[in-house]
């Protein structure tokens, strides 16, 4: 795996798109609250937009173009991913209820008798 060698100088025009994208955000999240009474039909694909905007905006950034890679590596990694079959999730599942129910019951039966103990040494049981 070859590393990338990192820099942190970022250029002024940067800064300026990720403020941007940020205002736009929060100019859009203002909006959706602002216009409750509009019918979400009108509010969602207006907030969507603008997230679309901001996004767009923000990505030719540094930090965008950090963040679009680091979604391209993590699509990778969760393709490497075995993930189990239907009968190994059922079997786990049944598995994990059969414990919980077994330590449930233990603890059920511990409750009680430790009830019955300190009912016998208060004088309140029988």
């Amino acid at each position: 795996m070859a590393q990338k060698p990192e820099t942190t100088s970022t250029s002024p025009l940067d800064t300026v798109k990720l403020a941007l994208a940020v205002l736009i955000l929060i100019a859009a999240i203002v909006g959706f609250y602002w216009f409750a009474d509009q019918p979400p039909l009108f509010r969602v694909p207006g907030l969507l937009a603008a997230v679309g905007i901001a996004v767009a905006v923000g990505s030719p950034t540094r930090a965008g173009r950090a963040i679009w890679a680091f979604i391209g590596e993590s699509r990778t990694e969760v393709r490497k991913v075995v993930w189990p079959t239907r009968q190994e999730t059922v079997q786990t599942t049944l598995v994990v209820i059969g414990l919980v129910l077994l330590v449930a019951i233990f603890m059920w039966v511990l409750d009680l008798g430790l009830l019955k103990m300190v009912r016998l040494l208060t004088g309140q049981g029988s």
